[in-house]
């Protein structure tokens, strides 16, 4: 797994760092699965900025993968991630 950041995408706050891994990447669709490296609360949807290890940036969609949770305490959710914008620097 990779290392990233994870942002709001209205006003580019930093929310958490995490570790991802991609399922599928094309210059206009991307999708995979990331996990937050601290407990942090998020809601499912669009509206965050995913910035990839590289520093390339792009806009996805989050959404829980509730029967896959980490058993931790705090729990530590997988998430699916996708995004259908070119990424960039």
């Amino acid at each position: 797994m990779s290392i990233g950041k994870l942002y709001r995408s209205i006003d580019e706050e930093f929310i958490a760092a995490v570790n991802y891994q991609f399922q599928h990447e094309s210059p206009q669709r991307w999708w995979g699965e990331l996990t937050l490296v601290d407990y942090v609360r998020l809601k499912d949807g669009s509206g965050y900025l995913l910035e990839l290890e590289d520093g390339r940036r792009g806009r996805c969609a989050l959404k829980k993968r509730v029967n896959r949770a980490v058993t931790s305490l705090p729990p530590r959710y997988i998430y699916h991630f996708s995004g259908n914008t070119k990424f960039e620097y």
